[in-house]
């Protein structure tokens, strides 16, 4: 597939004079974005201070230096010397400005809708600080919050920010085992969680899963429970604390610690194809100052706007929407439960409902809701600025799907690409540029990206080449948990200085970047080398293909074939002709090196939550061969009916 696409979404003159990032730009007299992006790269101690100025981000003692980088890039720090506390900036500083304001606004996957001003944030926030630190948590200690995303997560993340205390966010649909590992390898004494949750319709008991986590790894004295539902768990004595029996709203307020720029925030945990899940260290000043960056500049975030991202604490976007949404004085929307159910329109519904400017969804959410048959042009859709994804690449049809159904063809898709250890976006379009299909745009502000072949030299334009990033940036990952080599290991050794990503990426002649897919998940067929991306693509166009997911089998002539399993669409009528028709399409359109040797049938894919396809999972179930982490499955059984369905003959 040819990298180049054609122009999809220009901005008016009137979005582009009322950018967040137009602003910045006239500020110091930058005429255009391009020269804006070259500048933050060329110069990052001018742009990051120019970014804390801009965005009003306070330091209550000022830093006297932007980076250091005397243990070299991997260890960089920032804002050297000064002090901030992510509460202070996200609730307390709104408290006292535009009180009435609303902070965060839920809705249940009951129909329940709950508003907490930021007033009303940082009363529950300091109930739940008060909370903690009668539990004995101090500066330092990390606690773990093990609940559906609700007001009470975004206190219990503030809570334990404003004590100096690290949160370790997990993901909320997790079984025992992986609670218990990121228990563990934390070393957490103390554990926030719900009595239960509501997905799909059933209560999720994620009080009796952390029951059984801590039976597994033992070092847990307190456990808080949220009591979402009426009753649902039970209570072990002298261990487990009702939150309506300790956070108590009456007390005296609890000022926010001031901390050192570099004093850990969260430890966020990212799956291997191999080994421990890696926990991701991130800092007060850092993501703060990143993330609020991002979301101003990238998806345009203002005072009095709405932002909702289809996700979980327990993935970076959760943490990301969180932070950046109050960092800047805006609202965040939080669901409880899956886009999809009730019916396939509950998205839209929301939006129309809540009023949401901004809307992140991942393109296989995309894939999933046309698969099911949602109609978002029933439903009011006014209010949004601005659509945005990350998670994977995109295949042209849902993306179109999403720019004409969703946006009306007036709207920028904002796609991103980052990961849990960047802590933010390396590739970002910004609403003030035109956007071409399926392009991330280019490397966001102040990223220092290449692409780079085999022996990390650059590519021409229009050659794939891997990710890498030549400058550390301020919500960089201070290195993996408790694992120093582990992280120096990942990222640094491939080419020395140099931030290797894992993904293959290209730019056209225009300058526009496009991703095609982890680097661990390419396709090498006798030597040729192809994105399960653009495979999946191709095969994606088949009418009767919902999803599907691209995978290489070991071939003892070729090295690899490309296996390809689908899940068919609800309406197909026959399976017989499916497989020649997807081969015939594939040589078609990448020729027949590239062909499926094996067109699978399966009723569904493992996905993560996030609604990302899992391809090492697919790739085990035909091969028997070690899947990895496979904790952030949202349905597990789905390799099994994959392994059966490739048995068939």
């Amino acid at each position: 597939m040819n990298a180049s696409q054609p122009e999809v979404w220009r901005p008016t003159v009137e979005q582009v004079d009322a950018a967040n990032v137009t602003r910045l730009m006239r500020a110091h007299g930058i005429d255009r974005f391009h020269d804006l992006v070259r500048r933050s790269i060329a110069d990052p101690a001018w742009f990051w201070d120019a970014v804390v100025q801009d965005l009003d981000l306070e330091f209550s003692t000022p830093y006297g230096q932007i980076v250091d980088l005397s243990r070299g890039p991997a260890w960089a720090t920032w804002f050297i010397g000064g002090s901030t506390n992510v509460a202070r900036q996200c609730v307390d500083r709104w408290a006292e400005r535009t009180p009435t304001a609303p902070a965060v606004v839920w809705e249940g996957e009951d129909g329940e809708v709950r508003t907490a001003t930021y007033r009303e944030l940082r009363e529950l926030t300091d109930a739940v600080a008060r909370a903690l630190v009668s539990l004995g948590v101090s500066s330092g200690d990390t606690v773990a919050i093990f609940l559906p995303m609700a007001i009470e997560t975004v206190a219990a993340v503030m809570a334990c920010s404003k004590v100096g205390a690290v949160w370790v966010p997990i993901f909320s649909g997790f079984g025992p085992d992986a609670v218990a590992a990121r228990l563990t390898d934390a070393g957490c004494r103390v554990l926030i969680t719900a009595n239960g949750s509501l997905r799909k319709g059933a209560p999720v008991p994620m009080k009796a899963i952390a029951d059984q986590a801590i039976e597994m790894t033992g070092g847990v004295e307190h456990v808080l429970v949220w009591e979402r539902l009426p009753s649902y768990g039970e209570l072990h004595a002298g261990r487990d604390h009702r939150w309506s029996d300790i956070v108590d709203p009456d007390g005296v307020p609890v000022d926010a610690s001031p901390l050192d720029a570099e004093h850990p925030l969260f430890v966020a945990y990212t799956s291997g194809t191999t080994g421990r899940p890696k926990g991701a260290v991130h800092v007060h000043g850092g993501f703060l100052v990143k993330i609020a960056e991002e979301v101003a500049y990238q998806v345009d975030l203002h005072p009095g706007d709405i932002l909702h991202w289809s996700t979980d604490l327990g993935w970076i976007m959760g943490p990301w929407e969180i932070v950046g949404a109050l960092a800047l004085g805006a609202t965040v929307l939080l669901t409880e439960g899956a886009p999809t159910h009730p019916g396939p329109d509950r998205l839209w519904e929301q939006v129309a409902r809540h009023g949401v400017t901004t809307l992140g969804v991942s393109p296989t959410l995309v894939r999933a809701l046309i698969a099911a048959g949602s109609r978002p042009r029933r439903h009011d859709r006014g209010s949004l600025r601005v659509l945005a994804s990350t998670g994977e690449p995109w295949n042209p049809d849902a993306y179109l799907w999403l720019h004409r159904e969703v946006g009306d063809e007036r709207l920028p898709i904002v796609n991103i690409s980052g990961g849990t250890e960047v802590g933010a976006c390396f590739l970002s379009p910004h609403p003030v540029v035109p956007t071409k299909l399926l392009s991330l745009g280019g490397p966001a502000l102040g990223m220092d990206l290449d692409i780079v072949d085999a022996q990390g030299q650059p590519v021409p334009a229009g050659a794939v080449g891997e990710l890498v990033c030549r400058q550390p940036w301020p919500s960089m990952t201070r290195g993996i948990w408790g694992d120093p080599e582990r992280y120096l290991e990942a990222y640094w050794r491939r080419f020395p200085g140099v931030w290797v990503h894992g993904d293959w990426a290209s730019r056209d002649s225009d300058g526009f970047w496009y991703l095609h897919g982890r680097s661990d998940d390419t396709l090498n067929i006798a030597g040729k080398r192809i994105g399960p991306a653009e495979v999946e693509s191709v095969v994606g166009m088949h009418p009767s293909v919902a999803e599907c997911a691209a995978v290489g089998i070991p071939d003892p002539v070729k090295g690899e074939s490309v296996w390809v399993v689908v899940v068919p669409t609800p309406a197909i009528d026959g399976l017989d002709d499916l497989e020649a028709e997807i081969r015939a399409l594939v040589r078609e359109h990448l020729g027949g090196s590239f062909m499926p040797s094996r067109v699978v049938v399966a009723a569904t894919l493992p996905k993560t939550r996030s609604a990302k396809i899992v391809r090492r999972a697919v790739r085990a179930a035909v091969t028997g061969e070690d899947p990895g982490d496979l904790s952030t499955l949202e349905d597990p059984s789905a390799i099994d009916a994959i392994r059966l369905a490739a048995s068939r003959t």
